[in-house]
């Protein structure tokens, strides 16, 4: 099954900086490692489905 990530780069980034995170903030709320999130805001690796859904929680309570 392939992988298809909902979010560009620049989405990831803007939920990041939304929340006024650092990567490595960022990268703990997600549960994953700073370069993971670096590579995701680079586009050098496409995050799995669970990181996906955890980008789209944080994006929700941002909104709130």
């Amino acid at each position: 099954m392939e992988n298809k990530c909902k979010f560009t780069p620049s989405d990831i980034k803007k939920i990041r900086l939304d929340l006024m995170l650092t990567q490595t903030e960022f990268a703990e709320k997600l549960g994953i490692s700073f370069a993971s999130v670096n590579r995701y805001e680079n586009g050098k690796s496409i995050p799995t489905l669970k990181v996906q859904r955890k980008f789209l929680e944080l994006s929700k309570k941002e909104i709130k």
